[in-house]
């Protein structure tokens, strides 16, 4: 007993080493040579790209990069690289040769529920027989299931699970993700959720922003009475989360059978008021006004969007809001898939992220999605990229540190394993291409 508790006490310290130690411990800088092809590099960084510049992938053929402390430090063709930039950098440097292998910035995943307690793969029997995800709400089941289940975890049963997500999405390429509150539903269980996102935060190298979702379905208890609750995220949860400075975002959920265009601008409203950008769910279930809401309280996003024709594509034209596609639930609802193919066409951007939750995307692996953008949305591979790393960063407000390689933004990025081209990362849609995978300029 006493050897395997000093065995399990020198993994779980090495692990603590390598995935959540500060970032100024043990710092290494990294040179990676001879990499196949540097992928998504920028001389002069860019918010998002839009339109016909989706097609935009800019990246060097056998190149280097190297990192210093969290950041990139420098990049370029291995032919133009001067050895003696190596002497400027003031900490152990660790090379690594990518011969044969590509490096991409790390997946931005800019939409997700990770932080739940228990599946719900009874309800996905359900759906096999036909019974539709309104229906199954209506039952009490859906995100009210969730609900339960969530109220009767403790929040260290909440941040453990959550964890092991976040080392999952990790392994699979992701180095950013936006993470909701939503199952809680009351005041108390809302809060509990936001403070295991905190501590993911804290704790995860993962760049991590949080989202209060209190308006994310109407618990049993208001049915009948949605004013009121409405009322309760307004004049209660609101001021709590801002109090405990517990979200970077509000959402909330504007569609056919759960908030109206109406309460969602109360909501959003309010959470303004006390600092926080909107985001919403839009047009899933049907055509909603939530696209038209969302520019009109210029949101940082819009998502699921399903349900978007002319005039939500005019509406988002000229807006700061990102148009965020959610392949992985349409996939597993067997919903339409979303326009993206004529809101790129019309001229806008396209973000694209996991929609990682119990009931209807039970995945958080954003190399799935880049293969879903082009087999189903049919997007190049490049616009792809572009959609899963720098406008769906955009789409979390991170895109100023993350989403691409350029210097001084955080050493986020994976080594492939030996592939031929960029085409294959989508076409490949069933294994995993990340052999190394970085963090903040460290090994994860």
């Amino acid at each position: 007993m006493l050897i395997s508790f000093f065995i399990n006490w020198a993994q779980m310290y090495t692990y603590s080493l390598y995935f959540c130690r500060p970032s100024n411990y043990w710092n290494m800088a990294l040179f990676i040579k001879n990499i196949k092809r540097l992928v998504q590099v920028e001389e002069s960084p860019v918010p998002l790209r839009a339109g016909k510049e989706m097609q935009t992938l800019y990246s060097i053929e056998n190149a280097y990069l190297l990192t210093q402390g969290e950041f990139i430090f420098g990049f370029g063709k291995m032919s133009d690289f001067v050895p003696e930039v190596l002497q400027s950098i003031n900490e152990p440097i660790e090379e690594i040769d990518a011969t044969g292998k590509m490096v991409l910035p790390a997946f931005c995943d800019s939409h997700t529920h990770l932080v739940y307690a228990g599946s719900r793969e009874i309800e996905y029997v359900d759906k096999i027989k036909g019974i539709s995800y309104e229906e199954i709400a209506k039952r009490g089941g859906g995100i009210l299931n969730s609900t339960k289940l969530l109220h009767q975890a403790s929040e260290e049963e909440l941040y453990d699970a959550a964890w092991q997500r976040l080392e999952e999405i990790a392994s699979l390429g992701t180095g950013a993700v936006e993470i909701k509150s939503g199952y809680g539903l009351t005041t108390d269980d809302e809060l509990k959720m936001l403070r295991v996102i905190r501590r993911l935060k804290e704790n995860s190298p993962l760049a991590i922003r949080s989202t209060f979702l209190g308006a994310h379905a109407v618990p049993l208890d208001y049915k009948g009475k949605q004013a009121e609750f409405v009322d309760l995220v307004i004049n209660e949860m609101i001021p709590m989360v801002a109090a405990e400075e517990l979200a970077d975002y509000v959402d909330v959920f504007c569609d056919k059978g759960f908030f109206t265009e109406e309460e969602t601008e109360r909501i959003l409203m309010q959470g303004m008021k006390y600092g926080l950008r909107p985001k919403i769910h839009a047009n899933e279930l049907d055509y909603s006004g939530g696209i038209q809401v969302g520019v009109k309280y210029n949101a940082l996003s819009v998502d699921h969007l399903e349900f978007t024709d002319d005039a939500e594509i005019d509406a988002l034209l000229g807006s700061e809001t990102m148009p965020t596609i959610l392949p992985g639930a349409a996939f597993f609802l067997e919903m339409v898939y979303a326009p993206a193919r004529k809101m790129i066409e019309a001229g806008l951007p396209v973000a694209m992220a996991s929609d990682f939750n119990p009931g209807s995307s039970p995945s958080g692996n954003m190399q799935f999605i880049l293969s879903m953008a082009c087999i189903k949305y049919r997007l190049l591979p490049e616009e792809a990229i572009n959609a899963t790393t720098l406008n769906t960063a955009y789409a979390m407000g991170v895109s100023d540190i993350v989403g691409t390689i350029a210097k001084g933004k955080l050493a986020n990025f994976f080594i492939t394993k030996s592939i031929s081209t960029i085409e294959f990362m989508p076409y490949a849609y069933g294994s995993n291409k990340v052999e190394k995978m970085f963090l903040k300029g460290k090994r994860v």
